[in-house]
């Protein structure tokens, strides 16, 4: 008798079910195993071992639900998807929040079934390689926040090429973080203990950003005085992440089509020919496809960077996350400004739930870090957040706060009585002169870090640190 490779547990107590399950389940050369009740399942995987579940949620003895959790504390990594007759959205949210692979509503379409079976499969198989290399293959909240379905489904993906050394396009809109999930990616990886090196491709003028990626030689350029590494040769056996690669100039991007294609590169005026083995992690918020029909991307690199591609969904698409958000970020905060927040009041989280989010995840944490500093309470209340941001969601329309309009509404809060903690004056001040001095230099950095007596360094952590961002145009004049 030929072995199956792999043994599928069905437990169903509709006996037309479990049969018509076995039948297909058969076709494919799975071993099967049913059972009608929720504590025979628990009990089949303790003495079979499957390398995929499928559970009713309704079931005698024990549900399906009741069935799950003690499944997963037998066997954590037992991918698990679900059949309903009811078509519960609250069973399935429920579910996926706990680590259910996936659900399927009565009546179900049995190609469909097949599918999700031999992904779930392949997707324990590939966890399980990697950890052999990396035992704490998991996501802690110190790096991505979400248990939605979307970001479990992003969360298999980089389950999935991790271990692997495959070209990764990390694409979503600004502040949904992608430079968690690159981040992610290398801790899970077999580089994981070599270099981890970010370039933000946006935040460079163009004119050094070839000589941050590949370094330059001594007397390449004006004030080139020494030798100076790029990230390529930094980051060596490591991963690099280049962020908002959309943004990087056609020059250097013949030159990136080298490194990834050729594994070789030569510094600023230099004629030594270096070689690379890091990984390539990039990023965009910019549509590819778009700006490669306009001639403002290579069509070879776009191919070269897209082996592998991962959507990371914005805020707006995931909500049920925000709760999760919003605790960790006061939890964050809390402990840095020394302050006993404990949540959001009810008609706060009402309002955050109504909100899309546009500027994502950092919009969030940004909001909740204003509520932390700003409250005497151990909530944040309505009157905690911004005025307009309140005014606009309860008019039933989404606001954005832009760094102007944050500067202004700080500036007319302190025209009122309430006592503003200093760290938020001196941020206030800092943003209003940074603006100012951005807009008087019409947006080139140098010159304005000269008027503010600060190095042109100092200026870019600051442009982070206050998420600002300007247009790049005038950056060489002057």
């Amino acid at each position: 008798m030929k072995l199956k490779k792999y043994t599928i547990l069905v437990a169903d107590d509709e006996e037309n079910v479990r049969e018509l399950l076995r039948e297909i389940l058969e076709e494919d050369e799975y071993s099967v195993i049913v059972v009608d009740d929720g504590a025979k399942a628990v009990d089949s995987v303790i003495k079979y071992g499957p390398d995929c579940a499928i559970l009713d949620v309704r079931m005698p003895v024990l549900d399906g639900m009741e069935a799950f959790l003690k499944i997963k504390d037998l066997a954590p990594e037992l991918p698990v998807i679900f059949l309903t007759a009811y078509g519960s959205s609250d069973i399935a949210i429920k579910a996926m929040k706990k680590g259910a692979y996936d659900y399927l509503t009565k009546p179900f379409d049995l190609e469909e079934l097949k599918i999700k079976v031999k992904k779930a499969i392949e997707l324990r198989e590939i966890s399980s390689q990697a950890k052999q290399i990396n035992p704490s293959f998991n996501y802690t909240a110190d790096e991505i926040i979400g248990d939605s379905q979307k970001m479990q489904e992003v969360y298999k993906e980089v389950g999935r090429v991790a271990d692997s050394d495959a070209t990764v396009l990390l694409r979503g809109e600004s502040g949904t973080g992608k430079e968690l999930i690159a981040r992610a990616i290398y801790l899970h990886s077999n580089r994981k203990n070599k270099p981890f090196v970010v370039v933000n491709c946006a935040a460079i003028p163009d004119t050094l950003l070839e000589s941050e990626l590949f370094g330059h030689e001594k007397g390449a350029f004006t004030d080139a005085i020494n030798r100076q590494i790029g990230k390529f040769e930094a980051a060596a056996d490591g991963t690099i992440f280049l962020d908002e690669i959309g943004d990087m100039s056609l020059n250097l991007q013949a030159k990136l089509l080298r490194v990834l294609q050729e594994k070789t590169f030569n510094r600023v005026g230099g004629n030594e020919t270096l070689t690379s083995n890091a990984r390539v992690i990039a990023a965009t918020n910019r549509n590819l496809e778009e700006i490669v029909e306009k001639g403002e991307f290579r069509e070879d690199l776009y191919y070269r960077l897209n082996v592998v591609s991962i959507t990371i969904p914005p805020l707006r698409e995931r909500k049920e996350d925000i709760p999760l958000l919003v605790s960790y970020f006061i939890s964050k905060y809390s402990k840095k400004y020394n302050k006993v927040v404990q949540g959001v009041s009810q008609d706060v989280m009402a309002l955050f739930m109504d909100y899309d989010w546009p500027g994502n995840v950092r919009e969030i944490e940004n909001t909740i870090a204003r509520g932390v500093i700003i409250t005497a309470a151990p909530l944040i209340m309505k009157e905690h957040l911004p005025h307009e941001f309140v005014q606009k969601i309860e008019e039933g329309q989404n606001y954005t706060l832009t760094h102007k309009s944050k500067v202004e509404a700080d500036e007319i809060s302190s025209d009122t009585e309430e006592i503003i903690p200093l760290p938020q004056i001196i941020e206030k001040i800092e943003k209003r002169e940074i603006l100012k001095a951005l807009e008087r230099a019409n947006g080139n950095k140098t010159r304005a870090a000269k008027m503010l007596g600060i190095s042109r360094k100092s200026l870019f952590n600051k442009l982070r640190q206050y998420n600002i961002t300007i247009d790049n145009h005038d950056e060489g004049k002057g």
